[in-house]
């Protein structure tokens, strides 16, 4: 078995500091291998990680639960997917 690498791209919530996010989703994260700003428009940024998860946990869908609850994201999406052999 192998590790899945994810890419994840995470939407501030509204009236959030770009860089409390930032902190909190690496923290909540774990093992991020990257971590970027993407513009959307308007001055809106998202925040774009890139997770290494262990195959055995069958997925994204912990790590996308832990990341939704956090107060500062609005909204959390899987933008690619890889696995590393």
């Amino acid at each position: 078995m192998g590790d899945v690498v994810a890419v994840l791209k995470l939407m501030p919530a509204e009236g959030t500091d770009f860089e409390k996010l930032k902190g909190a989703a690496v923290a909540a994260a774990g093992k991020v291998d990257n971590v970027a700003e993407e513009p959307i428009a308007f001055g809106l940024k998202a925040l774009k990680l890139t997770v290494v998860i262990p195959d055995s946990e069958g997925g994204t869908e912990k790590l996308e639960e832990k990341l939704k609850a956090l107060p500062e994201v609005g909204d959390v999406q899987v933008v690619d997917l890889a696995r590393l052999m």
